[in-house]
């Protein structure tokens, strides 16, 4: 049982110079008896209202370094503070606000709200066991215009759709990944490099791009190249849900349509999903 939706805005300020985080945060715990479900004793459960409590007086003493960081923190305070606590598993996202600039200067205390993907994480921790960190990234919106395709695929009875060699690759990224055991890492400098491959592997060299023969190889290409480059991901978990355009046909208008004016596909929408790991990570 736990708390939903905490939602808070934490300011960190420098002189005039202003530091905006907003997140929301769910905690649950798991304790040590299930006797407030099969005898109404209620006596070691910690009201949901408490759970919330703690989690924003943790916000005002601790701050919010990370987004890991502090799901770290609400995880070591429910495991040191309660003994009836068995499992604790918490989940944070934050706000995309970036900080405003007008002409280059960045702004001391204005921000501006930018759907650039929403950063996530999660940490749960059983008693006497170690502390798993995962994180990650949702609802990315990414768009190439060419250099997609999907040709070669199998095909029966059944089959009306046609090869294509240059279509519009569209789609709503989830990304999440996993840290293995808690160390001490510096999370936001992390998050932010695979937010970099992920953008770098979607899209190729910026004067050229590069060719995708599916949404599966894209995925794919993804995930090897963040793991290659952080070596502190252990396992990483792809989901593209797929965004089909279709070129209007406007000859009884009299116009040739050289795809230049398409249309979204807003339902059914495909949805391509894929995890990988170190082998040494499986192994163990």
């Amino acid at each position: 049982y736990g708390k939903n939706t905490i939602k808070f805005l934490r300011l960190h300020r420098e002189g005039k110079k202003h530091f905006a985080k907003e997140v929301e945060v769910c905690a649950h715990l798991r304790l040590t008896s299930p006797q407030e479900y099969l005898e109404g004793n209620n006596s070691l459960v910690i009201p949901t209202d408490t759970i919330k409590n703690i989690v924003l007086v943790l916000a005002q003493k601790n701050g919010v370094p990370s987004l890991e960081q502090f799901a770290i923190d609400i995880c070591n305070h429910f495991m040191t503070t309660f003994c009836q606590v068995a499992y604790v598993k918490t989940y944070v996202q934050e706000v995309p606000w970036q900080r405003l600039h007008e002409d280059g200067v960045p702004h001391i205390h204005s921000f501006i709200c930018v759907p650039d993907g929403i950063r996530f994480c999660e940490a749960e921790q059983c008693r006497n066991g170690p502390l798993i960190v995962f994180a990650g990234i949702k609802d990315l919106k990414l768009m190439k215009t060419t250099q997609s395709g999907f040709e070669g695929f199998y095909k029966n009875e059944h089959t009306t759709l046609p090869e294509r060699h240059d279509r519009i690759l569209c789609g709503e990224l989830f990304c999440k990944w996993s840290y293995g055991e808690c160390k001490d890492f510096d999370f936001n400098c992390i998050w932010k490099k695979i937010h970099e491959c992920i953008l770098e592997a979607f899209a190729g060299p910026p004067d050229c791009g590069e060719y995708s023969p599916s949404y599966q190889k894209t995925i794919n290409c993804i995930q090897m190249l963040v793991l290659s480059r952080v070596s502190q991901v252990q396992v990483i978990e792809v989901v593209l849900n797929n965004t089909f355009y279709n070129v209007v046909d406007m000859k009884n208008l009299g116009l040739t349509n050289d795809k230049e004016v398409l249309v979204p596909v807003e339902a059914p929408y495909g949805s391509c999903a894929c995890t990988l790991g170190r082998k040494k990570f499986f192994e163990a």
